[in-house]
């Protein structure tokens, strides 16, 4: 099977099953990875036309009583009003939850004269299954003498890293002039619809003492692949420790990755919840876990979460079950479970091996769009051969229900080694959530009716 028929033969997979992972930004519970159409590199939908975000939030420093400073949202545009009871529960619980995740690093901040602007993202899921992501940047606003950082966040439900990356530059670049900029150029971007992939969208925006400026932003051809960035991965890890993590992500194990800054985490964490394309992850997915949630690492379902590495001692006290551990800024595994070499068929390990090795080392070549999808074909071809047969395996009904037969289709692999793997590949949720809805979605077939 070719890649192209592959890609014709994914479905669009359903949002959120009953009972799994119901997850809700108010109740602390940790955000579930979202489904996605198959076919989509990224986790989230980027819809041409849609609005650019919903909003944007500056969460500030407050010092409380005992001396201790707590995340607030100081500033919020829009203002929504007349919400119905609904919405407006929805809203308070998304507006709850915002504060902790641009600060998951705890509350012992103390103002100071310097600090490297970072940007990061984590996902949210509300009840009803719908997905946010927040875009942040943490600055120190400008001025003399000691001040806390604070934390621009956009909250949009289209997921486009690169854009909103670019975005939060031209937030920052106001911000040192007043507040008062901002706002209308979030009102031009809000009044401007989300480009096609990629197409361009220019927003006019006054600045005193420049003028009106023309800021072009320009989406990605590939809008597949515009919410990753697997350069961040190949620079921390090496090929034969990143096909590690793969064979445990493929086998929904608990992943845990290490680093300082939340910028690695949530880059790193993307990078290899992407990995997994044509399929989602779908379990608990917390790219930076806040402190308080630490507690995350004890449960026994599956989970992919990043935590900082001033944490680690506090996580290895924890009465956990077999995870695998990631330290990102060493670039080794800490703790495994002891299989992950064999996880995977031997002769296409070594494969993917020979072409991460190539792409790693021309690293200095390519841009990173390029590299993107270098290691993105590396990764589909794999799936495509183990599993790219899987709608032959389909049994149509006459009143066009399908059923898969599971048994037909492992028999079918003649490798003894892929044929041991795809056996275990089948019982995971991703498998099954991308054949359930195959069964579901009957899509015209060659020589399958």
């Amino acid at each position: 099977a070719s890649i192209g028929s592959f890609f014709r033969r994914s479905l669009r997979r359903a949002g959120r099953r009953e009972g799994k992972d119901g997850a809700s930004a108010s109740e602390n519970i940790p955000p579930r990875v979202p489904q996605g159409k198959l076919g989509e590199r990224s986790s989230v939908f980027c819809s041409a036309g849609q609005f650019f975000f919903e909003y944007l939030v500056v969460v500030s420093l407050k010092k409380m009583p005992d001396g201790h400073y707590e995340p607030r949202i100081t500033y919020q545009f829009p203002k929504r009003e007349n919400l119905l009871k609904g919405q407006k529960e929805e809203e308070e619980r998304l507006l709850q939850a915002i504060p902790l995740f641009c600060f998951p690093d705890g509350n012992n901040w103390a103002p100071i004269t310097e600090f490297t602007s970072e940007t990061f993202s984590f996902v949210l899921t509300n009840v009803d299954g719908s997905r946010k992501i927040g875009y942040c940047r943490r600055l120190l606003p400008s001025g003399r003498g000691v001040q806390l950082p604070e934390v621009f966040c956009i909250i949009s439900c289209l997921g486009c890293f690169g854009l909103f990356s670019k975005i939060l530059d031209e937030v920052e670049k106001r911000r040192q002039i007043s507040m008062a900029v901002i706002y209308p150029f979030m009102q031009g971007l809000r009044e401007s619809p989300f480009p096609a992939p990629g197409k361009t969208v220019t927003i006019k925006s006054f600045i005193p003492e420049s003028g009106t400026e023309l800021i072009e932003l320009t989406r990605p051809v590939d809008a597949h692949l515009e919410h990753v960035e697997f350069q961040a991965l190949l620079q921390r890890l090496s090929p034969h420790l990143i096909l590690h993590i793969f064979a445990s992500a493929v086998l929904e194990r608990r992943l845990i990755f290490l680093a300082e800054e939340l910028s690695v985490l949530s880059q790193c964490i993307h990078a290899v919840a992407a990995l997994l394309y044509p399929f989602t992850w779908a379990h608990t997915y917390i790219p930076v876990v806040p402190e308080c949630l630490l507690d995350t690492v004890c449960c026994p379902t599956p989970f992919m979460v990043g935590i900082q590495m001033r944490h680690l001692e506090r996580v290895l006290e924890q009465p956990m079950e077999e995870a695998l551990i990631v330290d990102l800024c060493e670039g080794k595994i800490i703790q495994t479970v002891g299989d992950e070499e064999e996880i995977l068929p031997t002769k296409m390990q070594n494969e993917m091996l020979i072409s991460l090795n190539r792409h790693n080392n021309n690293n200095n070549v390519h841009t990173s769009e390029q590299v993107n999808a270098l290691v993105s074909e590396a990764f589909v071809h794999f799936f495509v051969r183990l599993v790219g047969h899987y709608a032959s395996h389909i049994k149509w009904s006459r009143t066009g229900s399908g059923s898969f037969q599971e048994r037909a289709f492992c028999k079918a692999i003649t490798s003894k080694s892929c044929r041991r793997f795809v056996k275990k590949f089948v019982k995971t949720n991703m498998f099954s959530l991308f054949i359930e809805e195959a069964e579901k979605s009957r899509i015209p077939q060659e020589g399958n009716g």
